[in-house]
């Protein structure tokens, strides 16, 4: 018959916990002629001992089972509870290091390693990056499970290691259980103390180890990121505020002047996630008292549920806001902006009347981020045009003709043609206007959010691009834009030039009588001394020069 190998081990602890307190004597006899027992084992010793053979038994359990393997995402991972003095979380990412974070106080830590990340599921993000709309949720759920499996695992492996080494030591199923039911306790009591001291602040302050030791130096860490960035926020809005000072102190611009009734319109588009966009929004407002911002969508980058939240300073700009969806911008960002106070959404050509003024507009039919949907180009943009226009023909038809119409795209924008006196839209981040048949002027805005985060790739960031419409109240025609030029990110380059529009040509909208018209002996409105030529945003920041637009470097 095989031996067990821990007999000469609970045999060795067996005469540890019941050696007498002193030296052995002979056993007395009493009257009755009967043998007294030695005396058995102190208390406390017996306490201690028992306590000891719990915390290892319990310790052999969480190495040898204690342990679950789940994907998170697209990546594999063995959680895994140790013993430990200070607690915390501590995710193991082999070969490059480890990253220490300081969730919470315990004597259990929290071990996740990365083992790997999968093929497939990393495939599939990156053909299809729509799905990255689920990917915050599924985390967050592949997170819990695998936590709530590691609880139930680590709770059976420290209750089997504590019994099976009770059983061993002191061959008494009672002192066993009793082993195995200590052990459940203490697990409890550190899940417990885990629980109120768990700090979700930790990972904004993680400790890195290994390879990773150089990453907060390439990189910063989440708190500075995010510090430094509000700071250039503040700054970009500082300087739009100073440059409209100046701009209103020293501009000569005889041919037009605004007048209190004037409607002011802020164009914006193509922001691509960029936060130090609302700053510059909420100035512009400020500054040029503007009556209704209107954004010609490309807000969002990948139009994920997760980017919504990037949207909620629009309720506070200070001013009406019209939205139409870009190629950029998911229907998930569309419900969302629905929702908020003082948002006005576009869509399928309906029209509203915000700030005097009716607009119309429609989404674009393109989600170029779906990539599982091939994208239909031009033609699709077309389509959805002319739809845009029979609407605003049928508004026409009722009464109630559309002041401006609103689209995303410039081949869409196109197709309203001799339908609306003005149409807005952006997508090329290169700003420039024309006129289209039919007397339709068309304006097309660069990119607010100065190409969004990404510029920062390239050698030069794109810069940072918004209008000031000035269009009468009696008529709802254009009379002036402000075009407004900021240095892209980490530039400090300002620039803000005033346009006129052109002669009409054959077949346009007449002006209307209280059009501004050039002052005896002043340059006509289309020479080069009162209308600059349009110019591309450079993106090196060269002040235009000081007549009739204002600069400051």
């Amino acid at each position: 018959m095989a031996r067990d190998p821990m007999r000469p081990f609970g045999a060795a602890v067996r005469r540890l916990l019941h050696r007498p307190t002193r030296p052995a004597r002979p056993a007395r006899r009493g009257r009755t002629g009967l043998a007294r027992p030695a005396r058995s084992a102190h208390p406390f010793a017996r306490a201690l001992g028992l306590a000891a053979v719990t915390l290892l038994g319990a310790w052999i359990g969480l190495l040898t089972v204690g342990n679950v393997h789940k994907p998170v995402g697209p990546m594999d991972t063995t959680m895994t509870l140790r013993p430990s003095a200070e607690g915390g979380t501590r995710i193991n990412v082999a070969p490059l290091g480890a990253l220490e974070l300081e969730s919470h106080q315990a004597p259990l830590r929290l071990d996740v390693d990365v083992t790997r990340l999968d093929p497939e599921r990393v495939g599939s993000l990156v053909d299809r990056p729509e799905t990255i709309n689920g990917l915050q949720d599924q985390v967050t759920a592949d997170v819990r499970d695998g936590t709530r499996d590691l609880a139930v695992r680590a709770a059976i492996a420290v209750v089997s290691g504590a019994t099976a080494l009770g059983l061993v030591v002191y061959r008494r199923p009672r002192r066993a259980l009793a082993a195995g039911g200590l052990a459940l306790a203490l697990l409890a009591a550190s899940g417990a103390s885990a629980y109120a001291t768990w700090n979700p602040k930790a990972v904004l302050e993680p400790k890195f180890s290994g390879l990773l030791a150089g990453a907060p130096s390439l990189v910063g860490n989440a708190r500075s990121i995010a510090s430094d960035f509000d700071i250039y926020s503040r700054e970009l809005a500082r300087l739009v505020t100073n440059v409209t000072k100046l701009y209103d102190a020293v501009s000569t611009l005889p041919t037009y002047a605004p007048d209190p009734t004037t409607i002011r319109v802020l164009h914006v588009s193509d922001i691509h996630l960029n936060p130090a966009a609302w700053p510059i929004i909420e100035s512009l407002v400020e500054q040029y008292e503007i009556d209704v911002v209107i954004d010609s969508g490309d807000t969002m980058d990948h139009g994920t549920a997760a980017e919504n939240a990037f949207l909620d300073p629009v309720a506070e700009l200070g001013a009406p806001f019209v939205w139409v969806r870009g190629n950029h911008d998911s229907l998930s960002t569309q419900e969302y902006l629905e929702g908020l106070d003082n948002v006005y959404v576009l869509d399928d050509g309906r029209a509203v009347t915000v700030g005097g003024l009716r607009i119309a507009g429609m989404g674009d039919p393109q989600f170029t981020p779906d990539r599982s949907v091939v994208a239909q180009g031009d033609p699709a943009e077309r389509a959805a045009g002319r739809e845009l226009a029979a609407a605003l023909r049928a508004e026409q038809r009722r009464g109630r003709p559309v002041d401006i119409a609103v689209a995303h795209n410039p081949v869409m924008a196109e197709q309203t043609a001799g339908t609306v006196p003005l149409v807005l839209a952006g997508h090329t981040h290169n700003r420039k206007q024309h006129d289209l048949p039919g007397g339709t002027r068309l304006m097309v805005e660069g990119s607010t959010g100065g190409g969004g985060l990404r510029a920062v790739e390239g050698d030069v960031p794109e810069n940072v691009n918004a209008s000031v419409l000035y269009l009468s109240e009696e008529t709802k025609r254009l009379q002036a834009w402000d075009e407004i030029t900021l240095g892209g990110l980490g530039l400090t380059s300002a620039e803000v030039s005033r346009h006129l529009p052109d002669d009409p040509k054959p077949g346009s909208v007449p002006s209307s009588p209280d059009s501004p018209s050039p002052s005896p002996g002043s340059p006509s409105p289309g020479t080069p001394s009162a209308t600059p030529p349009l110019r591309e945003p450079s993106g090196t920041g060269t002040p235009a020069p000081p007549t009739p637009s204002a600069a400051a470097p």
